[in-house]
Formats: structure tokens, sequence, C-alpha cells
């Protein structure tokens, strides 16, 4: 029934404080995460866990 409803999100500053808990919400959830940082303020330490699984675009 989850596929039905999966849904491709993209998150803005998601390797940021908040958008990297926004991604791991969204991929727990069964979303396809596109996250788009130019690291700024973020930090792709924020994500790795993701990116390891290859669960982020």
């Amino acid at each position: 029934m989850r596929e039905k409803w999966k849904k491709r999100v993209l998150v803005t500053g998601g390797a940021g404080f908040l958008g990297s808990h926004l991604c791991d919400r969204l991929v727990e959830r069964g979303d396809d995460v596109i996250c788009l940082d130019n690291f700024y303020t973020g930090s792709k330490g924020n994500i790795a866990h993701l990116l390891v699984f290859n669960c982020l675009n």
C-alpha cells in the first residue's frame, strides 16, 4: 500500500541541521529524496549515513 503513496521529494538545504533531519524522516517513510545543498552552512557529514546506503539522489 505504501508504494501507492510513495513520493519523490526535493529538499533544499538538505545537508543543514533541519534539512538533514527532514531527509531522515522522508527516507524512513519510504519516499525518494533528492537533497540539494551548496554546503555554505550545511555539512556533508549530516547526510553521510544516507549516502552510504544510496538513499539520496
